[in-house]
């Protein structure tokens, strides 16, 4: 009797051990996606700098080639 107690507690405590660890998980998990998100929109400005630069680099080296 005393050892289905015993065991009983323990399976208990090994699922609120378990859903705690997973519950901290999925929140990191959901942090990690809204700051990735908020990266992505910090650094669109920038890549949308460097397309711009790197097609006028590229205009201006093909009209110099035409230019020779």
């Amino acid at each position: 009797m005393l050892l289905s107690v015993v065991w009983i507690v323990v399976v208990v405590l090994a699922v609120v051990v378990l859903g705690a660890l997973a519950y901290g998980v999925l929140g990191a998990r959901a942090r990690l996606a809204r700051e990735v998100t908020a990266f992505e929109r910090e650094v669109q400005p920038l890549l949308d700098q460097v397309a711009a630069t790197a097609e006028r680099a590229a205009g201006t080296d093909a009209g110099s080639a035409g230019s020779r």
